[in-house]
Protein backbone atom coordinates (compact mmCIF):
# COMPACT_ATOMS: atom_id res chain seq x y z
CA UNK A 1 0.00 0.00 0.00
CA UNK A 2 1.18 3.49 -0.83
CA UNK A 3 2.36 6.00 2.11
CA UNK A 4 -0.36 8.27 3.85
CA UNK A 5 0.13 11.56 2.14
CA UNK A 6 0.88 14.65 4.28
CA UNK A 7 0.86 18.29 2.47
CA UNK A 8 3.09 21.23 4.60
CA UNK A 9 1.45 24.50 4.05
CA UNK A 10 4.38 26.05 6.34
CA UNK A 11 2.70 29.38 5.63
CA UNK A 12 3.92 32.76 7.22
CA UNK A 13 6.10 34.47 10.38
CA UNK A 14 7.02 31.46 12.84
CA UNK A 15 5.03 29.07 10.72
CA UNK A 16 8.45 27.77 8.66
CA UNK A 17 10.36 27.79 11.75
CA UNK A 18 7.85 25.62 13.47
CA UNK A 19 7.06 23.34 11.14
CA UNK A 20 10.58 22.85 10.47
CA UNK A 21 10.74 21.03 13.82
CA UNK A 22 7.80 19.13 12.86
CA UNK A 23 9.58 17.91 10.09
CA UNK A 24 12.03 16.55 11.98
CA UNK A 25 9.37 14.53 14.50
CA UNK A 26 7.75 13.64 11.09
CA UNK A 27 11.24 12.35 10.01
CA UNK A 28 12.06 9.96 13.43
CA UNK A 29 8.64 8.34 12.90
CA UNK A 30 9.64 7.25 9.53
CA UNK A 31 13.08 5.92 10.69
CA UNK A 32 12.59 4.34 14.33
CA UNK A 33 8.93 3.31 13.82
CA UNK A 34 8.69 2.62 10.33
CA UNK A 35 5.75 5.09 9.61
CA UNK A 36 6.56 6.54 6.36
CA UNK A 37 4.71 9.35 4.79
CA UNK A 38 4.63 11.11 1.51
CA UNK A 39 5.30 14.71 2.39
CA UNK A 40 4.89 17.36 -0.06
CA UNK A 41 5.40 21.48 1.05
CA UNK A 42 3.43 24.69 -0.67
CA UNK A 43 2.29 27.82 -0.20
CA UNK A 44 -0.54 29.15 1.59
CA UNK A 45 -1.46 33.27 3.00
CA UNK A 46 0.87 35.55 2.35
CA UNK A 47 3.74 33.86 0.99
CA UNK A 48 0.87 32.32 -1.59
CA UNK A 49 0.18 35.97 -2.12
CA UNK A 50 3.43 36.82 -2.63
CA UNK A 51 4.24 33.98 -4.95
CA UNK A 52 0.76 33.86 -6.84
CA UNK A 53 -1.33 36.99 -5.85
CA UNK A 54 -4.21 34.80 -4.20
CA UNK A 55 -3.40 33.77 -0.74
CA UNK A 56 -4.00 30.27 -1.77
CA UNK A 57 -3.66 29.16 -5.63
CA UNK A 58 -6.24 26.66 -6.80
CA UNK A 59 -3.53 23.93 -7.69
CA UNK A 60 -2.51 23.85 -3.89
CA UNK A 61 -6.50 23.71 -3.13
CA UNK A 62 -6.37 20.51 -5.06
CA UNK A 63 -3.42 19.31 -2.93
CA UNK A 64 -5.26 20.12 0.13
CA UNK A 65 -8.51 18.25 -1.25
CA UNK A 66 -6.20 14.94 -2.54
CA UNK A 67 -4.20 14.34 0.73
CA UNK A 68 -4.67 12.43 3.67
CA UNK A 69 -3.73 15.41 6.07
CA UNK A 70 -2.98 18.72 6.03
CA UNK A 71 -0.60 20.86 8.01
CA UNK A 72 -0.48 24.18 8.49
CA UNK A 73 2.10 26.02 10.57
CA UNK A 74 0.25 29.84 10.26
CA UNK A 75 -0.44 32.60 8.18
CA UNK A 76 -0.29 37.06 8.11
CA UNK A 77 1.56 39.64 8.98
CA UNK A 78 1.36 43.73 9.46
CA UNK A 79 2.97 43.62 5.30
CA UNK A 80 -0.71 42.27 4.19
CA UNK A 81 -2.51 44.34 6.42
CA UNK A 82 -3.37 46.85 3.83
CA UNK A 83 -4.54 44.18 1.35
CA UNK A 84 -7.89 44.10 0.19
CA UNK A 85 -10.19 41.70 2.25
CA UNK A 86 -10.59 39.04 -0.47
CA UNK A 87 -6.91 38.54 -0.76
CA UNK A 88 -5.96 39.19 3.24
CA UNK A 89 -3.69 36.16 3.90
CA UNK A 90 -6.46 34.78 6.43
CA UNK A 91 -8.21 34.35 3.41
CA UNK A 92 -6.07 30.97 2.11
CA UNK A 93 -6.81 29.41 5.39
CA UNK A 94 -10.64 30.16 5.16
CA UNK A 95 -10.74 28.88 1.53
CA UNK A 96 -9.22 25.53 3.11
CA UNK A 97 -11.41 24.91 5.91
CA UNK A 98 -14.69 25.58 3.31
CA UNK A 99 -14.17 24.06 0.76
CA UNK A 100 -12.93 20.68 1.85
CA UNK A 101 -15.85 21.13 4.19
CA UNK A 102 -14.12 20.82 7.68
CA UNK A 103 -17.12 20.91 10.16
CA UNK A 104 -15.62 19.72 13.53
CA UNK A 105 -13.13 22.12 14.96
CA UNK A 106 -11.11 20.00 17.55
CA UNK A 107 -9.35 22.47 19.95
CA UNK A 108 -8.05 20.52 22.90
CA UNK A 109 -6.93 21.76 26.48
CA UNK A 110 -4.36 20.17 28.24
CA UNK A 111 -2.01 21.40 31.28
CA UNK A 112 1.03 19.92 31.38
CA UNK A 113 1.98 19.30 35.00
CA UNK A 114 5.41 21.47 34.82
CA UNK A 115 3.67 24.21 33.24
CA UNK A 116 0.26 24.26 36.00
CA UNK A 117 2.13 27.36 37.28
CA UNK A 118 1.69 29.34 34.04
CA UNK A 119 -1.73 29.57 33.95
CA UNK A 120 -3.89 32.37 35.35
CA UNK A 121 -5.90 29.60 37.56
CA UNK A 122 -4.80 27.98 40.53
CA UNK A 123 -2.57 25.09 40.30
CA UNK A 124 -4.94 22.55 41.89
CA UNK A 125 -7.75 23.75 39.25
CA UNK A 126 -5.48 23.31 35.91
CA UNK A 127 -2.91 20.60 37.23
CA UNK A 128 -3.36 17.50 34.56
CA UNK A 129 -6.17 19.30 33.09
CA UNK A 130 -7.17 17.40 29.82
CA UNK A 131 -10.41 18.33 27.96
CA UNK A 132 -12.21 18.28 24.24
CA UNK A 133 -14.07 21.40 22.79
CA UNK A 134 -15.92 20.37 19.49
CA UNK A 135 -16.62 23.43 17.77
CA UNK A 136 -18.99 23.27 14.83
CA UNK A 137 -17.18 25.16 11.97
CA UNK A 138 -18.93 25.36 8.83
CA UNK A 139 -22.21 26.79 10.00
CA UNK A 140 -23.87 29.17 12.34
CA UNK A 141 -23.70 33.13 12.54
CA UNK A 142 -20.37 33.58 11.10
CA UNK A 143 -22.08 32.04 7.49
CA UNK A 144 -26.10 32.56 7.86
CA UNK A 145 -27.57 34.38 5.41
CA UNK A 146 -29.22 37.43 4.92
CA UNK A 147 -25.89 39.23 6.46
CA UNK A 148 -24.61 42.82 6.28
CA UNK A 149 -24.81 46.24 7.41
CA UNK A 150 -27.59 48.29 5.78
CA UNK A 151 -29.72 51.33 5.74
CA UNK A 152 -32.73 51.34 7.99
CA UNK A 153 -35.46 53.60 8.06
CA UNK A 154 -34.55 56.55 10.65
CA UNK A 155 -31.69 57.60 9.08
CA UNK A 156 -28.84 55.41 10.61
CA UNK A 157 -27.68 51.55 9.83
CA UNK A 158 -28.66 48.12 10.77
CA UNK A 159 -26.01 44.96 11.03
CA UNK A 160 -27.43 41.82 10.57
CA UNK A 161 -26.32 38.29 11.63
CA UNK A 162 -28.18 35.40 11.01
CA UNK A 163 -27.75 32.06 13.24
CA UNK A 164 -28.71 29.53 11.25
CA UNK A 165 -28.43 25.70 11.77
CA UNK A 166 -29.93 22.89 10.26
CA UNK A 167 -30.56 18.92 11.48
CA UNK A 168 -27.50 17.84 9.79
CA UNK A 169 -25.28 20.14 10.65
CA UNK A 170 -25.83 19.70 14.55
CA UNK A 171 -26.04 16.02 14.00
CA UNK A 172 -23.01 15.57 12.33
CA UNK A 173 -20.79 17.27 14.76
CA UNK A 174 -22.49 16.14 17.83
CA UNK A 175 -21.30 12.67 15.84
CA UNK A 176 -17.53 14.32 15.96
CA UNK A 177 -17.82 15.22 19.79
CA UNK A 178 -19.33 10.99 20.66
CA UNK A 179 -16.98 8.98 18.82
CA UNK A 180 -13.98 11.88 20.62
CA UNK A 181 -15.45 10.86 23.70
CA UNK A 182 -15.70 7.06 23.39
CA UNK A 183 -11.93 7.32 22.90
CA UNK A 184 -11.59 9.35 26.09
CA UNK A 185 -13.92 9.74 28.88
CA UNK A 186 -17.08 9.06 27.48
CA UNK A 187 -18.89 11.98 28.50
CA UNK A 188 -20.22 14.82 26.59
CA UNK A 189 -21.18 17.96 27.68
CA UNK A 190 -23.73 19.90 25.09
CA UNK A 191 -23.67 23.66 25.08
CA UNK A 192 -25.63 25.99 23.82
CA UNK A 193 -28.44 29.11 24.49
CA UNK A 194 -31.43 26.82 24.72
CA UNK A 195 -33.09 29.71 26.79
CA UNK A 196 -33.86 32.64 24.46
CA UNK A 197 -32.68 31.09 21.21
CA UNK A 198 -34.19 28.65 18.74
CA UNK A 199 -31.34 27.44 17.50
CA UNK A 200 -30.49 26.64 20.83
CA UNK A 201 -32.96 24.10 20.80
CA UNK A 202 -32.90 22.54 17.56
CA UNK A 203 -29.26 22.48 19.11
CA UNK A 204 -29.98 20.33 22.32
CA UNK A 205 -33.02 18.41 20.54
CA UNK A 206 -30.87 17.33 17.83
CA UNK A 207 -27.92 16.51 19.88
CA UNK A 208 -30.24 14.85 22.65
CA UNK A 209 -31.39 12.76 19.22
CA UNK A 210 -27.99 11.37 18.36
CA UNK A 211 -27.44 10.43 22.01
CA UNK A 212 -30.39 8.55 22.30
CA UNK A 213 -30.45 6.62 19.06
CA UNK A 214 -26.91 6.35 18.40
CA UNK A 215 -24.86 6.57 20.99
CA UNK A 216 -26.62 5.97 24.36
CA UNK A 217 -23.77 4.31 26.11
CA UNK A 218 -21.79 8.12 26.20
CA UNK A 219 -22.76 10.28 28.98
CA UNK A 220 -25.00 13.15 27.75
CA UNK A 221 -25.31 16.45 29.78
CA UNK A 222 -26.52 20.14 28.44
CA UNK A 223 -25.74 23.59 29.72
CA UNK A 224 -25.87 27.28 28.65
CA UNK A 225 -22.71 28.56 26.92
CA UNK A 226 -22.75 31.31 29.31
CA UNK A 227 -22.75 28.82 32.38
CA UNK A 228 -20.46 26.60 30.89
CA UNK A 229 -17.71 29.64 30.43
CA UNK A 230 -18.27 30.08 34.19
CA UNK A 231 -18.02 26.57 34.79
CA UNK A 232 -14.68 26.02 32.81
CA UNK A 233 -12.96 28.69 34.93
CA UNK A 234 -14.39 27.69 38.02
CA UNK A 235 -14.00 23.29 38.17
CA UNK A 236 -12.26 22.67 34.25
CA UNK A 237 -11.81 19.23 34.86
CA UNK A 238 -15.49 18.19 35.05
CA UNK A 239 -15.07 18.15 31.46
CA UNK A 240 -14.35 15.56 29.17
CA UNK A 241 -15.84 16.40 25.68
CA UNK A 242 -17.50 20.12 25.21
CA UNK A 243 -19.88 20.66 21.92
CA UNK A 244 -20.64 23.23 21.19
CA UNK A 245 -21.39 26.01 17.75
CA UNK A 246 -19.68 27.57 15.79
CA UNK A 247 -19.86 31.70 17.85
CA UNK A 248 -20.27 29.55 21.72
CA UNK A 249 -17.14 27.45 20.34
CA UNK A 250 -15.02 30.00 19.14
CA UNK A 251 -15.28 32.05 22.24
CA UNK A 252 -15.74 28.99 24.58
CA UNK A 253 -11.80 27.54 23.02
CA UNK A 254 -10.27 30.77 23.44
CA UNK A 255 -11.61 30.88 27.44
CA UNK A 256 -10.13 26.93 27.75
CA UNK A 257 -6.74 27.63 25.84
CA UNK A 258 -6.12 30.12 28.52
CA UNK A 259 -6.63 28.10 31.74
CA UNK A 260 -3.28 26.05 30.16
CA UNK A 261 -1.15 28.86 30.61
CA UNK A 262 0.13 29.66 26.84
CA UNK A 263 -1.10 29.68 23.58
CA UNK A 264 2.49 27.85 22.68
CA UNK A 265 1.37 25.21 23.87
CA UNK A 266 -2.00 24.34 22.01
CA UNK A 267 -2.87 22.01 18.72
CA UNK A 268 -5.92 21.96 16.89
CA UNK A 269 -7.45 19.65 14.26
CA UNK A 270 -10.53 20.68 11.60
CA UNK A 271 -11.92 17.30 10.67
CA UNK A 272 -14.40 16.82 7.70
CA UNK A 273 -16.84 13.60 6.14
CA UNK A 274 -14.68 10.41 5.24
CA UNK A 275 -12.96 10.46 2.16
CA UNK A 276 -12.98 6.78 0.03
CA UNK A 277 -10.12 5.47 2.01
CA UNK A 278 -11.62 6.24 4.86
CA UNK A 279 -10.07 9.08 6.75
CA UNK A 280 -11.17 12.51 7.66
CA UNK A 281 -10.82 14.97 5.39
CA UNK A 282 -8.22 17.10 7.67
CA UNK A 283 -6.49 20.05 8.91
CA UNK A 284 -3.98 20.19 11.62
CA UNK A 285 -2.90 23.97 12.56
CA UNK A 286 -1.18 25.06 16.12
CA UNK A 287 -3.81 27.96 17.77
CA UNK A 288 -1.08 30.88 17.58
CA UNK A 289 -0.73 33.56 15.31
CA UNK A 290 2.03 33.93 12.59
CA UNK A 291 4.02 35.66 15.94
CA UNK A 292 6.10 38.19 12.87
CA UNK A 293 7.58 40.24 15.84
CA UNK A 294 9.81 36.77 16.56
CA UNK A 295 10.07 35.64 12.94
CA UNK A 296 13.45 34.12 12.05
CA UNK A 297 15.01 34.62 15.69
CA UNK A 298 14.65 31.12 16.49
CA UNK A 299 12.47 31.93 19.75
CA UNK A 300 9.37 30.48 18.77
CA UNK A 301 7.67 27.57 20.26
CA UNK A 302 7.27 24.53 18.11
CA UNK A 303 5.51 22.60 20.74
CA UNK A 304 2.10 23.25 19.37
CA UNK A 305 2.65 22.64 16.08
CA UNK A 306 4.04 19.20 16.89
CA UNK A 307 1.13 18.48 19.09
CA UNK A 308 -0.67 19.01 16.11
CA UNK A 309 1.04 16.52 14.35
CA UNK A 310 0.21 13.80 17.33
CA UNK A 311 -3.28 14.91 16.64
CA UNK A 312 -2.65 13.98 13.03
CA UNK A 313 -1.22 10.45 13.83
CA UNK A 314 -4.49 9.80 16.20
CA UNK A 315 -6.87 11.05 14.10
CA UNK A 316 -6.21 10.75 10.28
CA UNK A 317 -3.39 7.47 10.42
CA UNK A 318 -5.07 5.59 13.28
CA UNK A 319 -1.72 5.78 15.38
CA UNK A 320 -2.77 6.69 18.92
CA UNK A 321 -0.11 4.90 20.63
CA UNK A 322 2.38 6.62 18.29
CA UNK A 323 0.45 10.02 19.27
CA UNK A 324 0.71 9.03 22.96
CA UNK A 325 4.21 8.67 22.50
CA UNK A 326 5.04 11.82 21.14
CA UNK A 327 3.13 13.88 23.52
CA UNK A 328 4.87 11.69 26.78
CA UNK A 329 8.01 12.95 25.13
CA UNK A 330 6.75 16.56 25.14
CA UNK A 331 5.82 16.24 28.59
CA UNK A 332 9.40 14.24 29.29
CA UNK A 333 11.02 17.47 27.97
CA UNK A 334 8.83 20.37 30.24
CA UNK A 335 9.32 18.38 33.26
CA UNK A 336 13.58 18.65 32.82
CA UNK A 337 12.84 22.30 32.73
CA UNK A 338 13.29 22.88 28.82
CA UNK A 339 11.53 26.00 28.05
CA UNK A 340 11.47 28.37 24.85
CA UNK A 341 11.23 32.14 25.75
CA UNK A 342 7.45 32.10 26.10
CA UNK A 343 7.66 29.50 28.70
CA UNK A 344 10.46 31.30 30.90
CA UNK A 345 9.12 31.46 34.50
CA UNK A 346 10.21 34.07 36.98
CA UNK A 347 13.14 32.23 38.27
CA UNK A 348 14.79 33.01 34.70
CA UNK A 349 17.32 31.00 33.25
CA UNK A 350 18.37 30.37 29.73
CA UNK A 351 15.54 30.06 26.64
CA UNK A 352 16.47 27.12 24.17
CA UNK A 353 16.19 28.19 20.70
CA UNK A 354 13.14 26.77 18.10
CA UNK A 355 15.58 24.14 16.69
CA UNK A 356 17.09 23.02 20.31
CA UNK A 357 13.08 22.15 21.49
CA UNK A 358 12.49 20.35 18.51
CA UNK A 359 16.03 18.25 19.13
CA UNK A 360 15.03 17.90 22.63
CA UNK A 361 11.94 16.45 21.89
CA UNK A 362 13.38 14.25 19.01
CA UNK A 363 15.88 13.21 21.97
CA UNK A 364 13.17 12.11 24.46
CA UNK A 365 11.50 10.21 21.40
CA UNK A 366 14.59 8.29 21.08
CA UNK A 367 14.71 7.64 24.83
CA UNK A 368 11.23 5.96 24.67
CA UNK A 369 11.98 3.30 22.70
Amino acid sequence: MANPSILILPGDGIGPEVMAEVRKIIAWFGDKRGLKFNVSEDLVGGAAYDAHGAPLSDETMAKAQAVDAVLLGAVGGPKYDKLDFSVKPERGLLRLRKEMDLFSNLRPAQCFDALADFSSLKKDIVAGLDIMIVRELTSGVYFGEPRGIFPDNEGGRVGINTQRYTTEEIRRVARSAFELAKRRGNKVCSMEKANVMESGILWREEVQWVHDNEYPEVELSHMYADAGAMQLVRWPKQFDVIVTDNLFGDLLSDCAAMLTGSLGMLPSASLGAPMANGRPKALYEPVHGSAPDIAGQGKANPIACILSFAMALRYSFDQGAEADRLEKAVEAVLADGVRTADLMGPEGGTPVSTGEMGDAIVAALCASL
